[in-house]
């Protein structure tokens, strides 16, 4: 067996119990649910480390917990703060939640990811081809032809849709 059946298994087997007793330490299920898949996530990242362990739970109960504990000290931190007045507080609204901006997310899920990330990085994080090749380590020969080919997806995909966005907004979006 390799370190990700390993861990795969492992999943399988502890999961729910891990999730149900970080849940009784946060008292918040899907805080719960992340510290748990975050120290999956660390298992999957050196699986053969995983499969030299003892306590595969021990192990991954630890590193949930310490990932919760540093998560609650962060808040607490950043609450501290808050209080001072040395942070301003964040607007409690999320910004962009248009019909507009709805519906070029749904487009962008449609994509597939190499292109999305293509398109999100370049048109919406404002990175130029070249940051955006760098940032993705490919050339930006390859970063150009997925712009294109992003771009005439959404174009179609947003125009299948009577009432969402024009064309020239997702160009610019």
């Amino acid at each position: 067996m390799d370190g990700q059946d390993a861990v795969h298994q492992a999943y399988q087997a502890y999961y729910h119990r891990l999730v149900g007793q970080l849940y009784g330490l946060t008292g918040d299920l899907p805080e719960a649910q992340d510290v748990v898949h975050e120290a999956y996530a660390r298992a999957l990242a050196s699986p053969a480390r995983f499969l030299d362990l003892n306590d595969p739970e021990k192990w991954l109960r630890t590193v949930a917990m310490n990932v919760a504990r540093s998560r609650f000290r962060r808040r607490w931190v950043f609450d501290r703060l808050l209080r001072s007045g040395r942070v301003d507080r964040p607007d409690d609204t999320l910004p962009g939640l248009s019909p507009d901006h709805v519906a070029l997310v749904a487009a962008l899920r449609k994509l597939n990811r190499p292109t999305r990330e293509a398109v999100v990085l370049h048109h919406l994080a404002d990175l130029s081809v070249e940051e955006v090749a760098d940032t993705l380590e490919v050339p930006v020969g390859t970063v150009k032809a997925r712009l294109s080919r992003g771009r005439a997806a959404l174009a179609r995909l947003l125009s299948d849709n009577p009432g969402t966005m024009r064309k020239e907004t997702v160009r610019h979006a």
